[in-house]
């Protein structure tokens, strides 16, 4: 009889310790560099530690940088993106699971397939039907792909998990004369609540932190979302001795917040969707 072999957990806390510290370092960095002075900024060595925690460099971030104005502009923008993300990929998503039709399969082979071509190459062709629409400077090249699905990864993600949900519960709810919108409504959607919440979260993360797609098609200030306002305002607040990185920090900390915040309530649904999503029984 063989002895049982207790292995020492002490590998695998020490490597979670070490990529934890890793990941956490830059952002430990930033926040530290939001309450330094200027001078501290710039000292050689650097200085890890202020002195005296600047809190003010908020409020003097926010007086220069026109905070306000471009949060609400980012928080419409993903408002519409996460909705029209979640329409569009569960009505996808849900005729590539159950649905039967023609060549099903190789469309959605094709589909996947689009994951693969960068953005940068169909950015010139999508900017000039943009320009033939009369798009550009508007929200519309930034919000109606999202609700025509184009979300591929949303799609496959709630697809797989989709495949998870037992059919017994849809040929049930036909045999009692149920229509497929119903049963999406009614059957698929509350059981797929963890998928439709990974999503959701992704899609946020994704419209939040875009910088792309406002860069090429706003070019009107008062349209920015966040992330170009702190681009523009990077270019615009530089002094003689030099950009206020600081200010700049501040800034960065305040936009991490509300994704923190997010992953934080939403963790648990948020990785239950995740390790089911491809799991088919």
């Amino acid at each position: 009889m063989s002895e049982r072999i207790n292995k020492s957990p002490i590998g695998p806390v020490a490597a979670l310790v070490i990529g934890s510290i890793a990941m956490l370092l830059p952002l430990g960095w930033m926040l530290l560099t939001s309450l330094k002075t200027f001078p501290e900024v710039l000292a050689y060595p650097p200085v890890w530690w202020p002195a005296h925690p600047q809190w003010n460099n908020y409020i003097e971030a926010f007086r220069q940088f026109h905070f306000a104005g471009y949060l609400r502009n980012s928080l419409f923008l993903v408002a519409l993106n996460v909705t029209g993300t979640l329409v569009s990929c569960t009505m996808a998503a849900y005729a590539f699971a159950f649905l039967e039709w023609r060549h099903k399969n190789i469309l959605f082979g094709l589909l996947l397939s689009s994951m693969m071509l960068p953005g940068q190459v169909t950015v010139i062709p999508l900017f000039q039907l943009y320009v033939k629409l009369h798009w550009i400077n508007t929200y519309w090249p930034l919000t109606i792909p999202s609700w025509l699905g184009c979300n591929v990864f949303g799609i496959f993600l709630l697809r797989q998990f989709f495949l998870t949900i037992p059919k017994d519960y849809l040929n049930a709810a036909r045999i009692d004369g149920a229509s497929e919108w119903l049963i999406l409504r009614k059957v698929i959607i509350p059981m797929a609540s963890p998928a439709l919440l990974t999503v959701g979260v992704f899609t946020f993360v994704g419209s939040w932190n875009d910088l792309w797609g406002p860069l090429i098609f706003l070019h009107d200030e008062r349209l920015y979302t966040l992330p170009v306002g702190l681009m523009n305002f990077i270019g615009m607040a530089g002094t003689a001795e030099g950009t206020p990185w600081h200010l700049m920090m501040a800034v960065a900390t305040t936009m991490m917040l509300p994704i923190v915040m997010l992953f934080f309530f939403a963790q648990k649904s948020f990785i239950e969707g995740i390790a089911t999503a491809g799991i088919k029984e």
